[in-house]
């Protein structure tokens, strides 16, 4: 079967042919660096991790880049804000998103290009913008003229007459804007410099780039004229990634990208996230349990249709959500309770249990689910480090489940289904957290030893291909989340204890405690309780 993915330029699922075998040209857009990032963040690299990883376990060669914005008007007023200086808040911040990406697993691109670093190809590409007639010049600025680009609209879908004045670009004010330009729908390239801004020398005068030339510019100097995916969140669909099809393929006559791929939104309890609404969520908070799970709520949102794009007016740049409304620590409700960390591996297992063209809900069962989920998934890995020694496994073997690796590979073929890549997952790992609950009990197992470190050879590998990993050092309830077998088999005898008291409402409470922490209880005829990880 080959591996098909959904491409939002066609608006189909179509095979997907590298432009040279066995090698993958694959750009994402990045970040603009001005503050920490959020779970909409973490989903959407997450996400494009998870097909990079996947590319490479089928073969192929990718080389993957991912590009900052290091100059933008958010950045420059957070620069005035802390008394600080652009540079010094872009180095911040990207210091800042490698902290919180390498404690999710994301692995680091080949290159990270940056806007500030790529002046020369951005004007060079602006220049032959203007060579070919699809850009003028105006009072220090550079503008596109949509309306020389007849394909304008093909990734969207969107007509240029119903396309509102004012929707080109971050960098723009209208009022000004409105009379340099040659119509409402151009959007700028080039934005003469205000005063005590930074700039650039150029043959228009002082100034800085425009938003979306920034990443035409980066591809063609990190590729060439045309890669094989270029992904983003779905909020880039509109404007971003329609400008950058203008600008690239007006100044080449070529395709910009032979599939595009955009990842839908993250809500928090069917809203989008903001502060105002008190449940904006960073990935620090997420992770160092500064978030609150009492957040308000509404009826969730439709789901999003294939490839397509939720309220643009509400979303920004870089990921998923609204920049506007970014900063540290602003999940908490004033007056709540703090929530839980969440295991680094159990926000991947989050964003995995939808498929990444459907909205996903951040709820507080949501990530309780996830939790246990990882809980399951943690202690099949686990598995062959805690039993080997035990089970007189042969350490040089190498072999795995061909039908488990099939049905994996079915899944993720099919525009990267991780759900139905999950149940693969979860049904090697319930095998084994069962068959580790009897060898603890019972001294013994049920499966072969033979065939139980097939299984756990498997698991680990296509776990693997979604980054899902544990460390050996993490064979702790601190590392894997949930209960420990200590304080499971503590609670158990509580439950024993309240059951011979005939206090059957605290046995009935216990019971119920274990189960929504994924402990499966069995009792025996002969009066023992033997219990696994459901």
């Amino acid at each position: 079967m080959p591996l098909t993915l959904y491409n939002s330029l066609t608006r189909r699922e179509s095979p997907f042919e590298p432009l040279e075998p066995g090698k993958v040209r694959m750009y994402c857009c990045g970040v603009t660096v001005y503050d920490y990032c959020h779970v909409g963040h973490a989903r959407a690299y997450i996400v494009w991790d998870m097909v990079r990883r996947y590319l490479m376990w089928r073969g192929y060669s990718v080389r993957y880049v991912q590009n900052f914005t290091d100059i933008d008007d958010k950045i420059l007023n957070r620069a005035r804000e802390t008394n600080s200086t652009m540079e010094a808040v872009a180095e911040r911040f990207i210091d800042e998103y490698f902290a919180d990406t390498d404690k999710l697993n994301i692995l680091r691109a080949d290159e990270y290009p940056r806007a500030t670093h790529s002046m020369d190809g951005i004007k060079r590409l602006i220049h032959e913008l203007e060579n070919k007639g699809f850009a003028y010049a105006s009072s220090g600025d550079v503008y596109y003229s949509v309306k020389k680009f007849s394909d304008y609209g093909k990734l969207s879908g969107r007509k240029l007459e119903e396309m509102e004045a004012g929707a080109s670009g971050r960098l723009e004010t209208a009022e000004i804007e409105g009379q340099k330009k040659q119509d409402s729908s151009d959007f700028a390239l080039w934005k003469s410099a205000k005063p005590g801004e930074p700039f650039w020398d150029s043959s228009w005068g002082k100034g800085r780039p425009g938003w979306h030339i920034e990443c035409s510019a980066m591809v063609r100097d990190c590729f060439g004229e045309t890669i094989d995916i270029h992904c983003g969140g779905s909020d880039l669909i509109f404007p971003h990634h329609e400008n950058e099809i203008a600008q690239s393929e007006a100044a080449t006559g070529k395709s910009l990208a032979n599939y595009w791929m955009h990842n839908a939104f993250v809500t928090v309890n069917g809203k989008k996230m903001s502060k105002s609404l008190h449940n904006f969520i960073t990935i620090r908070d997420l992770l160092e349990g500064n978030w609150s799970g009492d957040l308000e709520s509404d009826p969730p949102q439709p789901p999003l249709g294939k490839g397509g794009s939720q309220n643009e007016d509400s979303l920004g740049k870089g990921g998923s959500k609204n920049e506007d409304s970014l900063g540290k620590g602003g999940s908490k409700k004033e007056g709540s309770e703090k929530s839980k960390a969440v295991e680094p591996m159990a926000v991947r297992l989050f964003v995995f249990m939808a498929h990444y063209r459907s909205q996903i809900d951040f709820t507080e069962e949501a990530i309780a689910s996830a939790r246990n989920g990882w809980n399951t998934i943690a202690e099949g890995l686990l598995f062959g480090l805690r039993y080997a020694d035990k089970l007189s496994w042969d350490v040089e073997k190498t072999g795995q489940d061909t039908d488990a690796v099939q049905q994996f590979q079915a899944a993720m073929d099919n525009d990267f289904n991780t759900p139905a890549a999950l149940a693969v997952l979860f049904e090697l790992a319930k095998e084994l957290g069962k068959e580790s609950n009897i060898l603890v009990h019972q001294g013994k197992t049920e499966t072969s030893p033979e065939l139980l470190q097939l299984h756990w050879l498997t698991l680990v590998s296509l776990a693997g291909v979604l980054g899902l990993e544990v460390q050996p050092e993490a064979d702790s309830v601190d590392a894997v989340g949930g209960l420990s077998d200590g304080e499971i088999e503590v609670m158990i005898q509580r439950r024993k204890d309240a059951r011979i008291a005939r206090d059957f409402a605290e046995g009935d409470r216990l019971r119920n405690e274990l189960k929504d922490n994924g402990i499966t209880l069995i009792d025996q005829k002969d009066g023992t309780t033997i219990w696994h990880r459901s």
